[in-house]
């Protein structure tokens, strides 16, 4: 089996590192990932200039560019015959509404576009915990053995959530659910010369029983299908 690897967060980011662990016993990996950070990207593709493909060493590619056109790059320049994108682990959460605004979604849903299968990982954070990514490395390893063997379905990806949890909890279990609909709250804050910052709570957010934000924010790994056509 052949991986693309890549993210939104930049190639030298931990948590590319983490899924670059976590994904070692199941194929060969080729990271292709952006040059520096592109969070928030969603799906921008660069059509108005050149995007420059940039070898980091053996199997391992920065792309100055967005996600999506990490993705575009690597499964036709690089990874043509790879088997999934894996994209992540996305430092922070990637639930509900996110998805529209998510570049490490993004990737993934340039990849299943065009024929290949894919799943983002994210690493929801709260504030009062450190990060722990070799634990999420564990998770997302535990979330590939369950999904790569499934049947490849035409349109079809999947977006995970790990739930941050406290050194002393136990291992969270594995939990399909759907979409929260709710959107982000809308909260600027005012600032001099008509400058507005954006901060809305993010733990705060509206969430509906049973959702991916509900599952993850309750300590469970949200596991989500999501279908484009």
């Amino acid at each position: 089996m052949k991986l693309l690897l890549t993210n939104d967060d930049g190639i030298a980011a931990p948590g590319l590192a983490a899924l670059f662990e976590a994904s070692r016993a199941f194929g060969a990996q080729v990271v292709v990932a952006p040059a520096g950070p592109q969070s928030g990207m969603s799906h921008a593709i660069t059509w108005d200039r050149p995007v420059h493909l940039e070898a980091r060493g053996t199997d391992r590619f920065a792309v100055h560019g967005t996600p999506a056109d990490c993705a575009r790059l690597g499964l036709l320049r690089v990874v043509p015959d790879a088997n999934w994108v894996l994209s992540g682990i996305n430092c922070g959460g990637n639930l509900g509404a996110d998805v529209y605004y998510s570049g490490t979604v993004a990737a993934v849903r340039e990849a299943v576009l065009h024929g290949w299968p894919g799943i983002a990982f994210s690493q929801y954070l709260r504030a009062d915990l450190a990060h722990d990514w070799p634990r999420a490395a564990r998770w997302t390893a535990r979330v590939l053995a369950e999904l790569l063997p499934r049947p490849v379905e035409p349109g079809l990806f999947y977006n995970v959530n790990l739930p941050h949890l406290p050194p002393e909890a136990p291992e969270p279990d594995i939990h399909f659910c759907p979409l929260d609909p709710h959107p982000l709250p809308l909260s600027y804050r005012p600032e001099e010369n008509n400058h507005h910052t954006y901060d809305g709570d993010y733990q705060a957010r509206a969430r509906q029983t049973g959702s991916d934000v509900d599952v993850c924010f309750r300590g469970r790994i949200a596991v989500t299908v999501i279908r484009l056509f």
